[in-house]
């Protein structure tokens, strides 16, 4: 697997001479690349159509949010060569405000996962067909998968037994003032 491994690297230090790859790594026995955001599309088109490569199936698109640094967001593109039996893993980097171009025309499963990051995230992929929420309700406020969004919500969903429906109430949270006691009753 070594051999295969470096075959692989070598193989793909040749491509980004081609193609604007930042960073390249193996782990696990899957080839690991960092792109710019501005190429990620060319990037993710040539693997699918290049004929020694053929990365033709997108099994997953999954996000990660690091609040400490400058781009918060990372995106992972997850493709499979079937051919050759082979993963690669695509990571691009983005924040809040700017977006991602879609990849929606190149592989259609893209369509579920970048709803799926919009959903959770809030990350707005540029020229998607169908953007929306699907994972939460309509009239949900936030991205539940943000580190800054808060862990009990804004919202209470409830069954009012008086009014026999579901009635959403605002959130609100009442820290009572404790007294701890740190001598243990078994200690003397």
């Amino acid at each position: 697997m070594l051999y295969h491994n470096n075959l692989l690297l070598e193989s793909f230090k040749y491509y980004s001479k081609i193609i604007p790859i930042e960073n390249l790594s193996i782990f696990n026995n899957e080839l690991r690349i960092s792109v710019k955001k501005e190429f990620l599309k060319f990037v993710i088109l040539f693997f699918k159509l290049h004929t020694f490569l053929q990365y033709k199936t997108l099994c997953c698109i999954t996000g990660a949010d690091y609040v400490s640094k400058r781009f918060r967001f990372e995106v992972y593109y997850e493709l499979l060569s079937t051919r050759f039996n082979n993963r690669i893993r695509i990571k691009v980097s983005t924040d809040e405000i700017t977006g991602l171009d879609s990849c929606e025309s190149i592989h259609s499963t893209a369509n579920w996962y970048e709803c799926e990051i919009w959903d959770m995230y809030g990350i707005f992929f540029i020229n998607h067909t169908n953007l929306r929420r699907i994972l939460t309700d309509y009239g949900f406020v936030g991205n539940p998968l943000r580190k800054d969004f808060p862990l009990s919500g804004f919202i209470e969903v409830r069954y009012n037994e008086s009014q026999k429906r579901v009635v959403s109430d605002q959130l609100e949270l009442s820290q009572e003032y404790r007294t701890f006691n740190f001598i243990s009753p078994w200690e003397s």
